[in-house]
C-alpha cells in the first residue's frame, strides 16, 4: 500500500512536471523564439537543436536535485527500518516540496537550459551557422527568465495538490506506530502573503514583460528605428503595472488573511478554554467557515454544560452516598459546601476557584470510605484508638482523590479533603500544618465543617445552637481556625441569621 502510494506520487509528479515544461518551455518559450524571429527553415532546425541538447542536459542535472529532494520521502516509504525522525523529516519535506520545485526551476532547470543554449547559441552565431544578434541571446536569457517564473507557478501549485495523499500516509505511520500526531503541531513552510503577492504580481507583470521583449525583437527584425524610445514608454509601463500587481496583491492578501487571523484567535481562545463567538461580516465563502467556527462553538458550549451539570451531579450524588452510611450525618458534606462556598463569596474568591472550593468540600468526607461501620456509626464518645483510626480519613480521601485520572482534573481538589482538619495553631491533623501553610481550602473548610458538626444532630448529643457555635468559633480564631475567614463567617452568619429570625417573628405577628 506504501509502495503504491509513493509510486502514484511520483507519477503525478512527473506528469505535473512534464505538463508545466511544455506549457512553460514549448508553449512560451518555443512560440516565443519561432513567431517573434524571423528566421529560416535551416535556422530554424538549428535552434530546435540547441534547444533540444539544452533541455537533455536541464533535465539530467534536475534529475539529480530532485533525486536529493525525494530521498526522505522515499525512504519511508519503501525502506523497512526508519525511526520517528526519519518520518518527521519525511513530513517536513513533503511539505517542502512546492517551495522545492520553484528553487529546482530557477537552478538546474533554468541555468542547466539557459546556459547551454546561450553558449552553443553564441558559437553558431560567431560559426555564421545562424544570422542573429548576439544581443538576441540576452533577450533569450530573459525570456527564459521569465518562462521558469511561469513553470515554477505552475509546478507549485501542482505539487501542491499532490502531496497530499503523501502526507496523509506518512501521518497514519507516525501515528499507528509512534502515537505522534503531526496534525497537533502547525507547519508553516511558506505564507499565505508570499504566496498571494509573488503569484498576483508575476500573473500580473508577466504578460507585459515577455510582450516587451518579443516585441523588441519585431522591432529590430524590422529595422524600425523606435527602440530607445520603445524602451523609454515600455519601462513605465511596466513600473507603472508592477505597483498596480503589487497594491492589488496586498489588498487580496489583506482581504484573505483578516478572516483566517480571526478564525486563529478563535482557536487560540477555545484552546486557553474560552469559547468566543465571532461576528460574521463577509459576503464569500469565508462567511460559511465564520458560521461553521460558531456552530463547533455553540456545540461546545452545549457539551461542557452537559458535562458540568453531569460532574455537579456527580459529586452530589457521591457526597449524599457518603452521608447515607449515617442517618445523623445525612446532608452534613453538602452543607458543608454550602457554608464553604458562603466564606469564599465573603473573601471576594472567584467564581472558578469557588467552584472548585464547593467540589472539593462536597468530597471532603470521602475518605470515610475507609473507616469501619463500628467505629463510624458508634453511639457515644470514641475511644482513643478509635479516634486515631478515624484520624485517617483524610489521607484516606486523598489517596483516594488521587487514583482519579485525569490526575490534573482532582489535583486542585485534594488540598481541601486532606488538610480540613488542620488546626491554625499547628495542633490538627494529618501533618500538623500551622497558619498559612495549611492550604487555603483547608483552612476554608475547617470553619465550615466544625459549624456544621456542632449544630448537627449527633447519637450521643443535640446540635448546639448557632449562637453558641458562633460563640465557640469566635473563641477558636486564630488557634482552632483561621482568624481571617472565621470572622467572615461569624459576621455574615449573625448578619443573615438574625434578620431571617426578625422577618420570620414579624411575619407571625
Amino acid at each position: 500500500m506504501d509502495q503504491q502510494t509513493y509510486k502514484q506520487f511520483i507519477i503525478v509528479l512527473l506528469r505535473n512536471y512534464i505538463f508545466g515544461s511544455f506549457i512553460a518551455v514549448f508553449g512560451i518559450g518555443a512560440l516565443f523564439m519561432f513567431t517573434t524571429l524571423n528566421i529560416n527553415f535551416k535556422e530554424s532546425f538549428v535552434l530546435f537543436m540547441i534547444l533540444m541538447i539544452s533541455l537533455i542536459i536541464m533535465l539530467i542535472l534536475e534529475s539529480i536535485v530532485f533525486s536529493k529532494h525525494i530521498y526522505p520521502i522515499k525512504k519511508v516509504f519503501l525502506e523497512q527500518n526508519y525511526s520517528l525522525e526519519d518520518l518527521k523529516v519525511a513530513y517536513r519535506q513533503t511539505h517542502r516540496l512546492p517551495i522545492l520545485t520553484v528553487y529546482r526551476i530557477f537552478g538546474p532547470h533554468l541555468f542547466g537550459l539557459s546556459f547551454p543554449a546561450m553558449l552553443i547559441s553564441y558559437i553558431c552565431i560567431k560559426m555564421n551557422i545562424i544570422q542573429l544578434p548576439l544581443y538576441y541571446i540576452g533577450i533569450a536569457f530573459g525570456a527564459s527568465v521569465l518562462v521558469a517564473g511561469m513553470h515554477s507557478i505552475i509546478e507549485f501549485y501542482l505539487a501542491t495538490k499532490a502531496l497530499k495523499p503523501v502526507l496523509i500516509t506518512i501521518r497514519e505511520k507516525t501515528l499507528t506506530q509512534y502515537k505522534f500526531d503531526f496534525s497537533h503541531h502547525s507547519h508553516l513552510y511558506i505564507s499565505i502573503q508570499s504566496k498571494v503577492l509573488y503569484s498576483a504580481i508575476f500573473i500580473g507583470v508577466f504578460p507585459i514583460l515577455l510582450f516587451s521583449l518579443a516585441t523588441h525583437a519585431r522591432f529590430a527584425e524590422a529595422s524600425i528605428p523606435l527602440l530607445t524610445e520603445y524602451w523609454s514608454w515600455a519601462i513605465i509601463v511596466i513600473i507603472v503595472s508592477i505597483l498596480f500587481a503589487f497594491y492589488g496583491a496586498y489588498l487580496l492578501f489583506n482581504n484573505i488573511s483578516e478572516p483566517i487571523q480571526i478564525l486563529e484567535g478563535g482557536m487560540r481562545q477555545i484552546q486557553l478554554g474560552k469559547l468566543v463567538y465571532q461576528n460574521d461580516v463577509y459576503s464569500d465563502e469565508f462567511s460559511k467557515l465564520i458560521s461553521g467556527y460558531n456552530q463547533m462553538v455553540s456545540g461546545l458550549i452545549r457539551r461542557d454544560s452537559v458535562n458540568k451539570q453531569l460532574l455537579d451531579s456527580l459529586f452530589t450524588t457521591l457526597a449524599l452516598a457518603l452521608d447515607a452510611r449515617d442517618a445523623y450525618t445525612a446532608g452534613h458534606s453538602v452543607r458543608v459546601a454550602q457554608y464553604s462556598v458562603l466564606i469564599g463569596e465573603q473573601a471576594k474568591l472567584d467564581n472558578e476557584t469557588l467552584d472548585l472550593l464547593r467540589k472539593s468540600a462536597l468530597l471532603h468526607d470521602i475518605g470515610k470510605i475507609g473507616i469501619r461501620d463500628s467505629i463510624l456509626l458508634k453511639d457515644g464518645r470514641l475511644t482513643e484508638e478509635e479516634f486515631t483510626e478515624i484520624k485517617t480519613h483524610p489521607v484516606i480521601g486523598a489517596t483516594i482523590l488521587s487514583q482519579v485520572q485525569p490526575k490534573e482534573e482532582m489535583e486542585s481538589l485534594i488540598p481541601g479533603v486532606k488538610y480540613h482538619h488542620e488546626r491554625f495553631d499547628g495542633l490538627g491533623y494529618p501533618e500538623g500544618l500551622k497558619g498559612d501553610s495549611i492550604p487555603l481550602f483547608g483552612r476554608i473548610m475547617a470553619v465550615a465543617d466544625a459549624y456544621d458538626a456542632m449544630t448537627s444532630d449527633r447519637p450521643y448529643r443535640k446540635g448546639m445552637p448557632y449562637q453558641k457555635a458562633l460563640s465557640i468559633i469566635e473563641e477558636g480564631k486564630g488557634t482552632q481556625w483561621d482568624p481571617y475567614f472565621a470572622q467572615l463567617f461569624i459576621n455574615y452568619m449573625k448578619k443573615n441569621v438574625e434578620d431571617t429570625n426578625e422577618d420570620r417573628d414579624k411575619q407571625s405577628v
